[in-house]
């Protein structure tokens, strides 16, 4: 049996601002739909990404910001982190773990979000639909 995540709510405290940042970061909007003054839906897509982020008003009882490390891959770490770089966007030096090269940035109430370039080791993850570590 398939389960495919296909969206994931991000708390924040200001749609609009919220919305512009994740423009910024190059997110597509897909839907943004005020149905009235208490409930209002906005949903964004990362670049190839089968998954998408949801946020707005009367949408979560989550506390903004307090969703940490939601993670996606990317082919290059150091081309991603230069292309947000120019963008505007404050992200940190490429970290280099065992398990990745990472960059890391966080929206304006502090959700992080980590994007991994994944190792040699790992070749076929991250879209082949293959688990590599079975």
């Amino acid at each position: 049996m398939d389960m495919l995540l296909e969206l994931v709510m991000v708390p924040v405290t200001d749609v609009d601002r919220a919305k512009e940042f994740y423009e910024k970061v190059g997110f597509h909007a897909d839907h943004d739909h005020e149905i009235n003054d208490d409930l209002r839906f906005v949903q964004m897509t990362p670049p190839g990404s089968a998954c998408s982020i949801a946020f707005g008003k009367g949408l979560t009882g989550m506390e903004p910001g307090s969703l940490d490390n939601l993670q996606m891959v990317v082919a290059d770490a150091d081309a991603v982190r230069a292309e947000l770089v120019e963008r505007g966007v404050e992200v940190s030096e490429v970290d280099e773990l065992q398990w990745g090269r990472f960059v890391f940035f966080a929206d304006p109430d502090g959700n992080g979000w980590a994007l991994q370039q994944l190792p040699d080791w790992s070749s076929g993850a991250g879209g082949s639909g293959e688990n590599p570590y079975v």
